[in-house]
């Protein structure tokens, strides 16, 4: 038996025994036999707002988040599965049937897809055979790259999604992965709601976005991955603008 449960075992016994000296002694009743806040980080005592200000703090400090689930986006619904540090990000994004990866190391944007991609809305079948299953290079100066480049920065995503609105509450604990959490909304829930740990660092670990805009889990917080160009034999420079469709 580790430490840790044997002083659980203890602090259960001790606390038990007071309880049973007070309704012996003073006849009083109601004694608690579990502390909810035991073991845990201490958040749960905090106001909504200060649950909120230290989630997103901890989220902005930790190097590294892989970020996952569905996000509802100027009419369009993005399934996002990205993992992201500082100076880049690496994933795959599905959005309107199809799926493609994003890799972005510094300055340089990757986008690599398959030719059904390529060739949607009647693209070029040719350029489609080219580009398939490459890394392509996106120009700054394409449309795709400020439409994409978001999806791969820690800062801008974590931002933007770490937003609840309205009045903020607590809403009780709850479990993420095996993970207790503290639970805060916004009006009520109407303004989305953030699941953040219990244990450990406060990390967010579930938030569904207000209005019912997608749901996102947050995981492997500070947890190191490779990030590097493509080889340049698996590398594609379009040129100044990537295919309209």
């Amino acid at each position: 038996m580790s430490v840790t449960p044997r002083r659980r075992i203890r602090r259960a016994a001790l606390l038990g025994a007071v309880c049973a000296l007070a309704v012996t002694g003073a006849g009083l009743t109601g004694c608690s036999s579990e502390d909810p806040d035991a073991g845990t980080n201490g958040l749960g005592k905090l106001s909504a707002d200060k649950i909120q200000a230290k989630a997103g703090t901890a989220a902005q400090a930790a190097r590294t988040v892989r970020l996952h689930g569905s996000v509802e986006a100027a009419g369009s619904t993005y399934t996002l599965d990205m993992r992201l540090k500082a100076d880049g990000g690496t994933g795959s994004v599905a959005a309107e049937g199809t799926t493609f990866g994003l890799l972005r190391v510094g300055e340089q944007l990757f986008l690599k897809a398959d030719a059904g991609f390529w060739s949607h809305d009647g693209g070029d079948a040719k350029a489609a055979d080219k580009l398939a299953g490459k890394y392509v290079k996106v120009p700054q100066s394409d449309p795709v790259y400020k439409k994409f480049s978001g999806f791969t920065d820690k800062d801008v995503l974590l931002g933007g999604l770490l937003t609840l609105h309205g009045t903020v509450k607590t809403d009780g604990r709850h479990e993420q992965a095996g993970v207790r959490t503290v639970r805060i909304t916004g009006d009520d829930g109407a303004g989305g709601s953030l699941d953040v740990s219990l244990e450990g660092t406060p990390y967010p670990l579930r938030l569904v976005r207000a209005g019912s805009a997608g749901t996102i889990g947050f995981s492997d917080w500070n947890k190191d991955f490779a990030l590097e160009q493509p080889a340049k034999d698996d590398t594609l420079d379009y040129g100044k603008q990537l295919p309209s469709s």
